[in-house]
């Protein structure tokens, strides 16, 4: 634990909207949200029906948001939920979606119903940022009456399904700069100490300890090892500050801090981490250990 100095805000005092505002000034685009995703997106009409489920508020125009839902949608089958890009800055969970949905689904469209949505925060994304203009983290906000659109819309889309999810696979990262720069600006923007956490090297899960299915959990690690390294636990037996309960697995209230793993309740759920900083992994290893992550799943569910 150390206390880390942050340039905006006053240490020990919560952000002001001022506050907010001149962290929101300092952003600047890094990449295209339209170029990358949604040029992505418009080739898989022959799979999916490409369904808009929304626009978020800051730019409706730049940053409409889209879900891929099975087109030949039979009501008798699983129902499976896969979100990219909670966190906009986590690049292998958009294209790793993308990359399932390209590549992988084919194989099992006949026997599930897919909802893909890849990319929820397209502002955190173009910026490289996890949280969203207004400072808020879309994945500390899946709850009624959100004050974040990027799980808002979402949810409202999902509940106008009127439809049970069987599995959910929200797929994320960990990088090097939730501890040079996320962190310190969570702990500035709560007016708090700054903790670091040993970032872990490698791949890991994050189950629902009120619903952790440890089988299942353990067909995802067994997948994702035949493409990367599974993260070890630290000296202390935790992954990020948490007990691991198996090998490269956590388990946490996903609801109660407000996770996009926890908002349904589908019978199975993970949250995957990749580690694309590594030493011994780059961006298609990341892109290619989501997509095992899922089919890994996916193959223990359906077996």
């Amino acid at each position: 634990m150390m206390q880390q100095s942050y340039p905006i805000g006053v240490p020990g005092q919560i952000w002001n909207s001022q506050h907010k505002k001149q962290w929101f000034e300092q952003q600047t685009i890094k990449r295209s949200y339209k170029q990358e995703v949604l040029g992505k997106i418009a080739g898989l009409h022959s799979l999916f029906e490409v369904i808009q489920y929304g626009a978020l508020p800051y730019d409706t125009d730049k940053y409409p948001v889209f879900i891929l839902k099975s087109s030949n949608w039979q009501l008798d089958r699983p129902v499976i939920l896969i979100t990219g890009g909670v966190h906009g800055y986590e690049t292998s969970g958009v294209q790793g979606a993308l990359r399932f949905a390209e590549t992988v689904a084919s194989k099992y469209v006949q026997q599930v119903n897919f909802l893909i949505a890849p990319c929820l925060s397209p502002w955190g994304y173009e910026t490289i940022n996890r949280w969203n203009p207004d400072a808020i983290d879309p994945n500390r906000s899946f709850y009624a009456n959100s004050p974040a659109a990027e799980p808002r819309l979402l949810m409202e889309y999902l509940q106008s399904l009127n439809i049970e999810l069987t599995a959910h696979f929200d797929l994320h990262e960990t990088t090097d700069t939730d501890n040079s720069e996320f962190g310190p600006a969570l702990a500035a923007r709560d007016g708090v100490e700054n903790e670091e956490w040993e970032i872990p090297d490698g791949f890991y899960t994050v189950g629902n300890n009120q619903n952790p299915q440890p089988e299942f959990q353990q067909a995802v690690i067994a997948a994702v090892e035949k493409v990367t390294h599974i993260a070890p636990a630290d000296k202390w037996g935790k992954i990020i500050g948490t007990p691991q309960e198996q090998k490269g697995v956590i388990n946490y209230d996903m609801a109660k801090l407000g996770l996009c793993g926890g908002f349904s309740n589908a019978t199975y759920v993970t949250t995957t981490e990749v580690y694309p900083d590594s030493p011994s992994a780059n961006d298609e290893i990341c892109i290619q250990a989501q997509v095992a992550a899922i089919t890994g799943g996916l193959d223990y569910i359906l077996a």
